[in-house]
C-alpha cells in the first residue's frame, strides 16, 4: 500500500487526497479479500468456485435484458428511462450544463428509498418505486423548477435554489406522506442544502450562479479520463458529506475504518469507497459525451459497493457469512466495511468471467456495462426472489450511502 515516506500523507490534506482515488480503493479492497480467502476474516468466507456460477447468472441476465449486447452505461439516466419513456426528450435542446445540473442533484437524492415508498408519475400514471421512482420523481422536480431560483429558467440547479428547499417541498415533490414514507427525507434535504453552500462558496468551479453544471467547464478538455471527473467530484463536493469520517479537519465522505488495514501516514486503517461519487461519475459519462467530451479509461472506476452488487455475491454463495446476522448494521460497522470491500474486489474478478461467457472484450463491455447488464440487475432479481426485494443485511441508512 505504499511507503510511509510518501509525500503528504502525514498531514490531513495529504492523507485525504491519497484516499480519494480508485487505486487506493482497489489496493485496500484486495488486502481484505486476500485476508478473507486466507480464512482470517471474522465475518466472511469466499467460495471461488461460486464465482463461475455467479458469472453464468449475470451473463444470462445480461442477454435477457440486452439480447443484442448493446448495453448502455450503468447510470442515473437509465432510471430516467423507466417504463420505456424517453424523458430526456422532454428537456428539448437543454444546455449541457442543465443536464449535468440534473444528474448531480438526482444522484444525490438517490439513496435507498425503503420498501414502502413509491411515486406515481403524472401524465403516464406509472407507479415506480426504489431507484426508478426516485429518479423519475427528481426528474419532474427538476423540470418543475424546484432547484432553480429563477422562475423564468426552471431547467437549472443553482445555489440559491438549493438553499431555499424545505422538507415540505421535497416531500410534496416526492409524494411523501404517512401512507408513503421515504427513508432519509431530512438527510436528503440537508445534503441539498450542503450542495448549495458548496456551490455558492466555490465560484471558480461552479460559476457565479453556483451551478453544479460548472463541473463541465471545471474538468475541461475534449478528451477526459473518467478518473479526472471523479477527482473533480471528490474535491469539489468533499464538504457536503455528513458523518464523522474525517482525518483532522478533512472530511473523507464514504470512507470507513477497518482494523486489519495498514497504510502510510494518516491513511492507516481507512477503507475508501466513494460509492455515491462514483455513481455520480458513471452518471455523468453521458452528459459529458452529449457536450462533446470524450471520456476515456472507464475501467479506472470501480464497481459500486452497494447492496445490489454485494447482495448478488451473498445470494450466489460467492460470499458466505460466518454467522447469521439479524441485527441492524450501520455503514461504519466492520462487517459492512468488509462486505463492501470484498464486493469491489470480487466485481473486478467477476467482470472478465462475464465477458468471456458473452464473447466480448473489455473494450466492448467496460465495467460500466457489466454493472448495468449485469450485476446490479441480477442482484436485484435475486433479492426479489429471496426477500421480496430487501437487501440481505439490514443496514440503517441516512440516505447518503446506500
Amino acid at each position: 500500500m505504499g511507503s510511509a515516506t510518501e509525500i503528504g500523507v502525514d498531514s490531513p490534506p495529504g492523507a485525504a487526497a491519497a484516499l480519494r482515488s480508485t487505486r487506493a480503493i482497489r489496493e485496500r479492497a484486495a488486502v481484505l479479500t486476500d485476508r478473507a480467502r486466507a480464512g482470517q476474516s471474522r465475518w466472511f468466507t469466499v467460495d471461488d468456485g461460486a464465482l463461475h456460477s455467479a458469472a453464468a447468472l449475470v451473463a444470462d441476465v445480461t442477454r435477457s435484458n440486452y439480447p443484442d449486447l448493446r448495453i448502455p452505461f450503468h447510470s442515473r439516466w437509465r432510471h430516467f428511462e423507466a417504463g420505456g419513456v424517453d424523458r430526456k426528450a422532454l428537456l428539448g435542446d437543454a444546455d449541457p450544463r442543465a443536464l449535468v445540473d440534473l444528474t448531480v442533484v438526482s444522484v444525490l437524492l438517490d439513496a435507498g428509498a425503503g420498501p414502502a415508498w413509491c411515486y406515481t408519475e403524472p401524465g403516464t400514471g406509472l407507479r415506480l418505486s426504489r431507484s426508478e421512482g426516485l429518479g423519475v420523481a427528481s426528474f419532474h422536480a427538476f423540470t418543475a423548477g424546484l432547484f432553480s431560483s429563477d422562475a423564468d429558467d426552471p431547467l437549472r440547479v443553482d445555489a440559491p435554489g438549493l438553499a431555499g428547499i424545505t422538507t415540505h417541498q421535497l416531500a410534496e415533490a416526492f409524494q411523501v406522506g404517512e401512507a408513503n414514507p421515504l427513508i432519509g427525507l431530512d438527510g436528503r434535504v440537508a445534503l441539498l442544502h450542503r450542495l448549495g453552500a458548496v456551490c455558492a462558496a466555490s465560484p471558480e468551479i461552479f460559476g457565479a450562479d453556483g451551478r453544479p453544471g460548472g463541473l463541465l467547464d471545471f474538468v475541461g478538455g475534449q478528451s477526459v479520463p473518467a478518473h479526472d471527473i471523479l477527482s473533480a467530484v471528490l474535491t469539489a463536493l468533499a464538504p457536503i458529506w455528513p458523518g464523522g469520517s474525517r482525518i483532522g479537519d478533512q472530511p473523507l465522505g464514504d470512507c470507513w475504518r477497518h482494523p486489519a488495514l495498514d497504510g502510510p501516514g494518516l491513511t492507516a486503517g481507512w477503507m475508501p469507497f466513494h460509492k455515491l461519487s462514483q455513481w455520480l461519475t458513471y452518471s455523468l459519462l453521458e452528459p459529458f459525451s452529449w457536450a462533446g467530451v470524450t471520456v476515456t479509461d472507464l475501467d479506472e472506476l470501480t464497481g459500486l459497493p452497494e447492496y445490489r452488487n454485494g447482495g448478488l455475491l451473498l445470494d450466489t454463495g460467492v460470499l458466505r457469512l460466518r454467522d447469521g446476522n439479524d441485527r441492524s448494521l450501520t455503514a461504519a460497522d466492520e462487517l459492512v466495511v468488509e462486505w463492501r470491500a470484498l464486493t469491489v474486489a470480487l466485481l473486478d474478478e467477476l467482470a472478465p468471467l462475464v465477458r468471456a461467457r458473452l464473447g466480448v472484450d473489455a473494450a466492448e463491455m467496460p465495467l460500466a456495462r457489466v454493472l448495468e447488464g449485469g450485476t446490479w440487475a441480477a442482484g436485484r432479481m435475486l433479492a426479489q426472489q429471496h426477500r421480496g426485494g430487501l437487501p440481505p443485511l439490514s443496514i440503517v441508512s441516512d440516505g447518503t450511502v446506500f
